[in-house]
């Protein structure tokens, strides 16, 4: 098992993010699925925990039939999706414990993403005390504005180095940004890979976490990018309304199929173990995964908007 320690600092603060993560999730999804490919929400409901408080659950299956490589869709059915079980207690969240999901056709392959977020600069050691680490792990700051991502999914108005936001004044991001912006926080990403097959072992592992490294870029990037579509007073409520329309839409979009194959569920997590909400889910390829690509042109039956404004959304409550 290979464990590696990400630190991604946002010019944002936790409770910024908190509605900023949300709404990324939900706008990135829907821009990257089409018929039968894409992120199928099925439950996404409250969750009370006894020791981390209210949370929410979600269950979501990402359908990856045509993101697998040459050899993985010879041996699978033509209907994939992967499982994903969370439960978010921000700004604690949990993906999986002890029983990371596992692809049913590669059993002794398995992630595990632990997630914790805090108004800082990312210098905060040891935030990960967990029995699942044995010694010492590599610890990589990842630059959203200077760490370079795939050139396919690179995209100018993406650029934490030339964006400015309109709203809040930040950006750009200039060299040594994380030492002196203000405000600042972290998202501590500890990323766990397990590939038991012996000979291919670290080949893959290795591999894995570069593609793990590349969409937590990705993510990141946008979510500073499109700050001034959720962060001008957004309430938890409103992106909850946006998140559930934009749900609809993509699984209409997807379109509701039997699957021929699925993934081991996971069980109720204990409170000692945590992971993110949103771990990504990550097709075995030669590259990162396609669905991170520019969205196609393609008709949709029924879109989500690109950006829903909070006058929309007001008019929407008052209509109600």
């Amino acid at each position: 098992m290979l464990v590696k320690e990400y630190r991604i600092c946002m010019p944002l603060t936790t409770e910024e993010y908190r509605v900023g993560q949300l709404y990324t999730i939900s706008k990135h999804s829907h821009q990257e699925s089409e018929k039968g490919e894409g992120v199928e929400v099925v439950k996404n409901e409250p969750h009370e925990d006894p020791v981390h408080g209210p949370g929410q659950f979600t269950e979501k299956r990402v359908h990856l039939s045509s993101k697998l490589p040459s050899w993985a869709r010879a041996v699978t059915p033509r209907i994939f999706y992967i499982t994903e079980k969370a439960w978010n207690y921000y700004p604690y969240t949990i993906t999986a414990d002890g029983h990371p999901p596992q692809c049913s056709f590669l059993p002794k392959f398995s992630i595990y993403i632990e997630t914790k977020y805090e108004d800082n600069c990312g210098d905060s050691e040891n935030i990960f005390r967990s029995d699942k680490i044995l010694g010492d792990h590599e610890v990589s700051f990842l630059d959203i504005a200077f760490d370079e991502i795939p050139e396919r999914y690179y995209r100018s108005l993406e650029d934490p180095r030339f964006f400015s936001s309109a709203k809040t004044g930040r950006g750009p991001l200039r060299e040594g940004w994380r030492l002196h912006t203000q405000p600042i926080m972290c998202s501590y990403k500890l990323v766990s890979v397990k590939f038991e097959v012996w000979g291919l072992q670290t080949r893959v592992e290795q591999f894995v976490h570069k593609v793990i490294r590349d969409i937590l870029l990705i993510g990141h990037r946008q979510a500073f990018a499109w700050v001034d579509e959720w962060c001008a007073g957004m309430t938890m409520e409103e992106v909850r309304r946006y998140e559930q329309e934009t749900q609809e839409a993509t699984n209409e979009l997807i379109g509701l199929v039997a699957p021929a194959i699925a993934v081991s569920e996971v069980g109720q997590p204990t409170a000692t173990h945590s992971a993110p909400a949103s771990a990504p889910s990550t097709p075995l390829s030669d590259e990162a995964p396609d669905f991170l690509a520019p969205p196609k042109t393609r008709p949709r039956k029924k879109s989500a908007p690109e950006t829903l404004t909070l006058p929309a959304l007001r008019e929407r409550t008052g209509a109600e």
